[in-house]
Parts: structure tokens; sequence; C-alpha cells
């Protein structure tokens, strides 16, 4: 892991997420590239230079949000992006190649009753990179244990777990599988990859409806710092994902959650 991608939206949580995202790379020893998309409407009678007018506010504004933060001699470059966040997104990873994206949950919206908002669920519903979500609020701080859910230990896609990885080296940190039965699992579902096996302190097995209900029967237990899920077609936010916004009342995590690509 060498790149991370950290979206600028224009909540007042966005400098402790970047803060956090900062704290990570040093941790982790990769380097931050800080990014804003802008839109220029064109409408009769704008004026000529509109489009310079906002590139040039919207540099001012990554600058204003770099400087409020400690930068812990961690390489930081900005990007400014004209265009949807989504397909910014989408050409950054395609020039520079990112390996994570670390995003508050709420990019825009104030909404209380939200926990993921448009512009992030979006992305973590329709991007191909890794993607940490970092709560309002949260304090960076070493992550002692890990919590892996899935319903399947078969793996079709390589290095998948490769930001997981990266965490359990850097941090030392314990990591405990949560494997789900859910209905009409098969028996090559309870196998385990090699790869999950290398990386398994603990292992717990359980039966339910969807994996998304596993994790809330035994996310207590664990106590984890992290925990890790991977997007799937039909996965843990298999419902979930009929739309980009969440709301609290169907799902909430108070610590960082680091949703991965692939099948799994």
């Amino acid at each position: 892991m060498k790149h991370i991608l950290v979206p600028i939206g224009s909540t007042e949580n966005s400098i402790n997420t970047l803060q956090y995202a900062i704290n990570f790379a040093e941790a982790t020893n990769v380097k931050v590239f800080v990014m804003r998309a802008y839109k220029v409407l064109t409408k009769a009678g704008a004026f000529v230079n509109a489009d310079d007018t906002m590139q040039r506010e919207t540099n001012l504004y990554l600058r204003a949000m770099i400087n409020s933060v400690d930068r812990k001699n961690v390489a930081i470059k900005m990007i400014t992006a004209k265009g949807d966040v989504l397909e910014s997104i989408t050409a950054i990873d395609r020039e520079l190649g990112m390996d994570l994206i670390i995003m508050g949950p709420k990019s825009n919206s104030i909404k209380e009753e939200v926990f993921l908002g448009n512009t992030s669920g979006s992305v973590l519903k329709q991007t191909n990179i890794p993607m940490l979500i970092v709560p309002d609020g949260y304090q960076f701080s070493p992550i002692k244990s890990v919590l892996t859910a899935f319903k399947s230990g078969i793996m079709n896609k390589e290095n998948v777990l490769n930001p997981l990885n990266k965490i359990l080296k850097t941090f030392n940190a314990s990591s405990n599988l949560l494997l789900v039965k859910t209905p009409n699992y098969t028996e090559e579902d309870l196998v385990l990859d090699s790869n999950l096996g290398e990386i398994k302190n603990e292992l717990t097995v359980t039966e339910n409806a969807t994996t998304f209900q596993g994790v809330l029967e035994h996310f207590q237990s664990h106590n984890p710092d992290l925990l890790c899920v991977f997007r799937r077609n039909r996965g843990f936010f298999q419902k979930l994902w009929e739309k980009n916004t969440i709301l609290k009342k169907e799902f909430h995590c108070n610590i960082p959650l680091l949703v991965l690509r692939g099948k799994l």
C-alpha cells in the first residue's frame, strides 16, 4: 500500500477525517492525496472565467484544510478535480493508482439521523478501491484488534486482503475472523482460503440470517478497534446497497469500518 486518497467535503468533520488519514499514513508510511471536486454550471450570462475562479477557490479551500492539521512530515499532495466526485476518483485512480480511500461517513450531509451520506455512500458503492470510513469525531489510535466478518471462506480475487494485511502488520494487531453461516451456505463456504488462514488469530463460526446480523450478535464480545467487511453484490450491505444514503437506524458503526473489494 503506497497511496491514500482523501476526498474532502464541506462538513466540519472533514478536518478530523484528514487528520486521521495523516496519522494513519504516518504509521503505515504511505503518501496522502487530498482531493476536492468542483463543478461549474454553465448558463447564459455566466462570466467567462468561472472555471478558473472555481479552481482557484477550491485550491484555497484545500490549502486551508491542510494548514489546519498536523502534517507530521507526511507527504501530502493536493488534487483539484473538475467534475463529479465519482468520475474524479476513477480518473485519479487510473492515473496514479490508489490503494485506499479514507472518508468520513458524511462528506456533505449534516443530518444527524444519517450514518452514510449520499456522496460517501455512492463512493463506497460504486468504486473499486478499498475504503476506510472514519466515524465523525473519531480520534486516531493504534489498531490493536480487527474483526473481519464474511459468509464464505472462498476468495476469487487476488490481493483483496492487501489493505487489511498492511494494517495487521503495521500495528501488530490481533485478527479475529467471523464466519457467518447464512441460509443456503455450502460446505465449501466453511473452508478458509489460505490467505484468510494466514491472518487468523481466532475464528468464530456463527449461524445468522445475514452477515450483518452476525456482526451485531458478536460485535460486543470481540470489542474490535476496526471492523472489516467485504463489498459484494450480495454481501454485508446486501439490502443497504439499494440506495446510497444509509440512516443510523439501518446501520451505525462507532469505530472505523474497512470495506474491501472483491468476491469472497
